[in-house]
C-alpha cells in the first residue's frame, strides 16, 4: 500500500508498505478522503514536538472517512463495503496513535472493531467529502459544548478555520440566536457569510468597535463591553485573550481550544468582579461524535463549503503547503 512517511520539516515520503493481512478479530479500513489538519501543517512546517506525537519515519494523518475493506472471520456485525468515521483515539488499539492512525496511508488497522467506539456509521446523506471533516468538526463541537450554550445567547468565534467554523455551527445547533466569525482572512470569511455567519475581520481593530456595531453594547467590569454570552478562541492569539478579558461582558464564558505554547498572564481579579470564566477544551468524546453526524445529517449548512483544495496522495506535500496559504485556502483534502 501507499503510505505517507513523515521525514521531517517539507519532506515527506510516499513509500509503498507491506499490505495488511487482515487477523480474525480485524477489520482493515480503506481510507476515501482524509482532510489536513492545523497541526499537519504545524509539524510540516516547524518539525515535531507541535502535535499528535508525529515522529520521523512514521505515518501520519487522522481526519479521514473509509470504506471497510477486509473483515476478519471472527468479526460478524461488519461488512465489507460500509462506510464508517474512525474513531481516532481507537481504531488503531493504540491511544499513543491517535493523530497519526494513517489518515495519509490507502489503508487503516482497526483490530477488535466496535461501533460506537473504535468505529461509527456514516449516514448515506452525508457526502464523502463532508464526512472526511468530521473528526475536526468534533473538535469545534465540544469547545461549543464546553461553553455551556443556551437558547437565545450569542457568541464570538475568533478563527475562520476548520475547527473555528464547525465551532461556531455547533453553537448554532446548541440554540445560540447570533454568532459572529472574526478573522483576518477576508478569503475565509466569505466563506463564513455564505454559511449564513456574521463576519467580522478585526485585524484592524484592537477595541472590537466593530463587533459592538454587530452584536450590540453590554456592561462589564472595564465599562464598555460586547453584548456577547460566549467567546470561543480558536485562532491562538494573544490578542484574544486581551480583548476578552477587557471587553467581556458580566458573566461572560470563554473557550481556549486553539493550540499554543505561550503562558500568559491572566487577570483573576477582573474575572472574579466580572464573574467571568475561561474554559480549555481539547479533544472529543463520543457524544460529540454524535453530535457531528447529527449536524451533518440534518443538511442545514453546506460542509462541503469549507473545502477549498483537493490533491492526490502523492502531492501531499503540495497539499500541506496550500493548507499553509490562509489567505488562499480554507480546507484542504486527500482523494484516494
Amino acid at each position: 500500500m501507499k503510505a505517507a512517511l513523515y521525514q521531517g520539516i517539507h519532506n515527506i515520503e510516499i513509500a509503498d508498505l507491506p499490505d495488511y493481512e487482515c487477523e480474525d478479530n480485524a477489520i482493515i479500513l480503506k481510507n476515501i478522503y482524509s482532510s489536513i489538519c492545523g497541526t499537519d501543517v504545524a509539524v510540516y512546517q516547524h518539525g515535531t514536538g507541535l502535535g499528535h506525537r508525529i515522529t520521523v519515519g512514521g505515518e501520519f494523518g487522522h481526519e479521514t472517512v473509509c470504506r471497510v475493506s477486509a473483515v476478519g472471520r471472527n468479526v460478524t456485525d461488519v461488512k465489507v463495503g460500509e462506510r464508517v468515521y474512525p474513531y481516532p483515539l481507537f481504531v488503531t488499539g493504540d491511544k499513543k496513535r491517535a493523530g497519526t492512525i494513517g489518515g495519509f496511508s490507502e489503508y487503516i488497522y482497526c483490530p477488535n472493531p466496535a461501533w460506537g467506539n473504535s468505529i461509527y456509521h456514516v449516514d448515506e446523506s452525508i457526502s464523502d467529502k463532508a464526512a472526511a471533516l468530521i473528526e475536526p468538526f468534533t473538535v469545534g463541537c465540544r469547545a461549543a459544548r464546553r461553553a455551556l450554550p443556551g437558547k437565545g445567547q450569542k457568541g464570538i468565534v475568533f478563527g475562520a478555520g476548520t475547527i473555528g467554523i464547525s465551532a461556531a455551527i455547533a453553537l448554532k445547533y446548541f440554540g445560540c440566536e447570533q454568532v459572529v466569525i472574526c478573522d483576518f482572512s477576508d478569503f475565509r470569511l466569505a466563506i463564513c457569510k455564505e454559511l449564513g455567519f456574521d463576519t467580522y475581520n478585526n485585524e484592524s481593530d484592537p477595541e472590537l468597535s466593530g463587533l459592538t456595531e454587530i452584536l450590540g453594547k453590554s456592561m462589564g467590569v472595564n465599562g464598555h463591553a460586547v453584548d456577547c454570552d460566549i467567546w470561543i478562541d480558536a485562532a491562538g492569539a494573544d490578542a484574544v485573550l486581551t480583548a476578552y478579558e477587557k471587553y467581556g461582558k458580566y458573566n461572560g464564558k470563554m473557550v481556549l481550544v486553539a493550540v499554543g505554547k505561550n503562558k500568559r498572564e491572566v487577570d483573576i481579579l477582573g474575572l472574579t468582579f466580572g464573574q467571568k470564566s475561561i474554559t480549555g477544551s481539547g479533544g472529543y468524546t463520543p457524544e460529540d461524535v454524535e453530535d457531528v453526524l447529527n449536524i451533518m445529517k440534518s443538511g442545514k449548512w453546506d460542509i462541503e463549503k469549507l473545502i477549498t483544495h483537493e490533491y492526490p496522495l502523492d502531492d501531499l506535500a503540495t497539499a500541506i503547503e496550500k493548507a499553509s496559504d490562509v489567505e488562499n485556502a480554507l480546507n484542504v483534502i486527500i482523494n484516494f
